[in-house]
């Protein structure tokens, strides 16, 4: 793997959780929106080989070579979902949202959840720009040995 193989690595995280940021900011923005439904991301890895596939290449060839494998992988966002659970009746007859028997669904967002997710997004991102630096600091490097 190369020094901007890396980067692109960390460049790719840092656009995936930073939408995860953004969908998780939105939810908790509408967390007292009636009838708001909260958006979970979809993050996949962008990596073609399956986990039996690494390990068989590990256990014919890694330990005798004393080579780890490596993944060219990355992540990518595979898109958003609506959470299916329903959001809790309230029976209010003069809202606007209210259905023909008076009632409103609150939303469906627990801000624990939202925060606690917020948080996991904001640690991978962080982990994601350490990628970037970390290659950076590799090329500046590599630079200097040569001079």
């Amino acid at each position: 793997m190369g020094i901007f193989s890396a980067m692109n690595i960390g460049c790719d995280g840092l656009k995936v959780h930073g939408m995860r940021l953004d969908i998780n900011s939105r939810n908790i923005a509408n967390l007292d929106t009636p009838n708001y439904v909260r958006k979970i991301p979809l993050v996949v890895s962008t990596d073609r080989s399956s986990f039996l596939s690494v390990m068989n290449q590990m256990k014919e060839s890694t330990f005798g070579a004393g080579t780890l494998p490596y993944s060219t992988g990355s992540v990518a966002m595979a898109g958003v979902v609506e959470d299916p659970t329903l959001g809790e009746k309230i029976y209010k007859p003069g809202h606007p949202d209210a259905d023909e028997n008076g009632y409103i669904r609150t939303s469906n967002v627990d801000p624990l959840v939202e925060i606690s997710d917020a948080i996991l997004a904001q640690r991978a991102y962080e982990a994601s720009l350490a990628v970037i630096t970390l290659s950076k600091a590799m090329a500046d490097r590599a630079v200097t040995i040569g001079s």
